[in-house]
C-alpha cells in the first residue's frame, strides 16, 4: 500500500476560502477502537472543528485512553444509534458530522461540509469514499458508494454523514435500530432536501471486506439493504452483520 496514495492531505488548495460561518461538531461512536481512533482524531484536529466528541460504548481495549485528544469522551449504552444520539445531545455545533472511528478525513473536508450546508436546498451530505486498499474491486466499491447516494440518497455510516443540527433534530435523530440507523436517517432526511456527495475524501478501513471476503461482504451489504427496503426490520437483519474489529 502506498503511503502517498492514502495521504489525507487536501486536494483543495483554496480550502481556506470556503465559507466557515457555521460551527461544526464531530461525533465519533467507538467500541474497542484503540488501534485506530487516534489516527481518526489526527485527521480531524488540524481542521479546527468547534468540538470533537467521542462516545464510547463500553470498550475494554483502551479506546478511552487512546481518545484523549478529543474535547469530550462520553460513555453511553452500546449501540451505534444510541451512541451517536448521545453525542449529538452533547454537541454544540450548528453542523453535526458523524464519523466512524476507523475512518479518516482528507484535509479541507470540514470546510467543504460547512460550505455545502450553507445552501438551503442541501439538507445533508457525505464524503467521497476511498477504501484504504489497492485493487480495481475496491475502486468499484468506492464508485458504487457515491453512486448510491446520488441515485437514492441513502448514506452508509462509513461515508461520514454531515447535517445541520436543526435538520437532524427535525428528522428525530437516529432511529433506535441495531443496524442501518444511518440508512433510515438518510431516508428521512432525503424527504427534507438534497443529500450530496462532497468532493473531499473519507478514507475507510478495509478490515470488514478483508475479514469476510470482498465479494461476499459487498453482496451482504446489498442484500441487507434490499431486505430492509423491502420491509424486513433491521433488528432482524443485525445477526447477519457481525461485529468486526
Amino acid at each position: 500500500m502506498s503511503g502517498a496514495r492514502w495521504c489525507v492531505a487536501g486536494l483543495h488548495g483554496n480550502a481556506s476560502s470556503f465559507a466557515v460561518n457555521m460551527s461544526l461538531s464531530v461525533i465519533i461512536p467507538a467500541l474497542n477502537e484503540a488501534a485506530g481512533i487516534a489516527e481518526c482524531l489526527r485527521s480531524v484536529g488540524p481542521q479546527h472543528p468547534q468540538q470533537v466528541v467521542v462516545v464510547d460504548g463500553g470498550s475494554t481495549d483502551g479506546t478511552v485512553a487512546a481518545a484523549r485528544d478529543a474535547d469530550e469522551v462520553l460513555t453511553a449504552a452500546r449501540g451505534r444509534a444510541n451512541q451517536m444520539n448521545a453525542g449529538a445531545a452533547q454537541a454544540t455545533g450548528d453542523v453535526l458530522l458523524f464519523l466512524h472511528a476507523d475512518c479518516q478525513l482528507q484535509a479541507g473536508a470540514l470546510a467543504e461540509a460547512r460550505q455545502l450546508l450553507e445552501r438551503d436546498s442541501i439538507v445533508a451530505g457525505c464524503f467521497t469514499m476511498t477504501v484504504r486498499a489497492d485493487g480495481a474491486l475496491y475502486r468499484s466499491i468506492d464508485a458504487c458508494a457515491s453512486a448510491r447516494v446520488r441515485l437514492t440518497g441513502l448514506v452508509y455510516g462509513d461515508q461520514g454523514l454531515f447535517v445541520r443540527r436543526r435538520d437532524f433534530e427535525r428528522a428525530g435523530g437516529f432511529p433506535p435500530l441495531r443496524l442501518m440507523e444511518d440508512v433510515f436517517l438518510s431516508r428521512t432526511l432525503g424527504r427534507m432536501g438534497r443529500i450530496v456527495v462532497a468532493r473531499s475524501r473519507i478514507f475507510v478501513s478495509p478490515r470488514r471486506w478483508q475479514r469476510t471476503g470482498l465479494v461476499r461482504q459487498t453482496l451482504r451489504n446489498w442484500t441487507l439493504t434490499a431486505l430492509a427496503a423491502g420491509g424486513v426490520h433491521p433488528d432482524r437483519l443485525a445477526a447477519w452483520y457481525p461485529h468486526v474489529r
